[in-house]
């Protein structure tokens, strides 16, 4: 719970942060667009118009026949991921216990919040990452090893076929090569400094540990399998490897979604220094190492906030990990003129 008087101070920050990050923007806009400096997988899609608004299908559309209950159980799978896949899963134990829902909000429905909504649009696809073409099931196993720290599924069960179907689903009526504005989070305006871990711990005791809890750890259901709010940090939560870790993607997922159900992306709580140095906090507390070998096989093509090099350029891990990137972009155009 958050109290009047800090709601009114968040409230006070935003009018100031909203004037000085649309200056950093201008600032920026005379060469690549930010999201191309921070994008996590190199995409090239287009965008739907600015007065477009996408909307999640109507759970009631969806068909009682075969493919109609595929939907509905893969529904279930991203929304109480842990019931089936956790440390006490009743399909297997591949996974921490978190649900896929806890980063794609709404069961991946909700904008600026890792939506579903442009996955049946731009999938297969070419990502970066992998230096490969991938459809969509090594993109669900890409999170089931990272972001849900576990295993592989068949790509050919069931549960695989019923999470394809779902996602797919969500996304139906947008046209191939589109994604919807707030498919993915909020770019929040660089700051002027490295993102600060002290300041980022005190917000967070004194805004997110309500929910999360002081030491990160989330809170359990009653049935203790799944999480009501699931662990930033730790044995349980996610590792090295998920795009979470990056600080730019946390960051822009905590200024729209977070405290949750009190901040949206048209009304955030938190300034944009709030949701920087809150990531930074979180993301140097200690969580499951990960590393994949074959990642980034073409190192210029690596996110200016990825934290593990080499990279192309000569700033240190910790510069990429926590900032200032401005200096990185600076340099990063430099290099593009050459």
């Amino acid at each position: 719970m958050i109290f009047k008087s800090e709601l009114m101070l968040f409230r006070g920050f935003i009018a100031i942060c909203v004037i000085w990050g649309a200056g950093m923007f201008v600032s920026c806009s005379k060469a690549k667009p930010l999201r191309e400096y921070l994008i996590v997988d190199g995409d090239s899609t287009t965008t739907s118009s600015v007065n477009d608004v996408w909307m999640a299908p109507d759970t009631s559309s969806i068909p009682y026949d075969e493919s109609g209950a595929l939907i509905r159980y893969g529904k279930a799978l991203v929304a109480n991921t842990g019931a089936y896949f956790g440390p006490k899963g009743k399909v297997n134990h591949n996974a921490n216990g978190m649900n896929c829902q806890n980063c794609h909000l709404k069961a991946g429905t909700k904008l600026y919040a890792n939506s579903y909504c442009a996955v049946y649009s731009i999938y297969p696809k070419f990502r970066a990452r992998s230096g490969t073409v991938e459809n969509l099931e090594r993109r669900i196993n890409d999170c089931m090893e990272r972001s849900l720290n576990g295993k592989k599924l068949d790509s050919l069960s069931h549960e695989m076929r019923a999470l394809v179907a779902y996602i797919n689903w969500v996304g139906k009526n947008v046209k191939k090569g589109v994604s919807p504005k707030g498919a993915s989070v909020v770019d929040v305006p660089f700051l002027n400094r490295p993102a600060d871990i002290e300041k980022g711990k005190k917000s967070f005791n004194n805004i997110c540990a309500t929910c999360h809890e002081a030491n990160g750890q989330g809170k359990l259901n009653p049935d203790g399998i799944t999480y009501i709010y699931p662990p930033l940090w730790g044995p349980n939560s996610y590792n090295t490897a998920a795009g979470m870790y990056r600080i730019s993607r946390l960051a822009g997922f905590i200024k729209s979604n977070m405290p949750d159900q009190l901040s949206s992306h048209d009304k955030p709580i938190l300034t944009d220094e709030q949701a920087w140095d809150i990531a930074a906090y979180i993301s140097s507390m200690p969580r499951p190492e990960k590393r994949f070998k074959n990642d980034w096989p073409d190192i210029t093509k690596k996110p200016i906030d990825l934290p593990f090099g080499p990279y192309a350029d000569q700033f240190t891990e910790e510069q990429h990990k926590y900032g200032p990137f401005t200096e990185i972009v600076a340099a990063a155009k430099v290099n593009e003129k050459k």
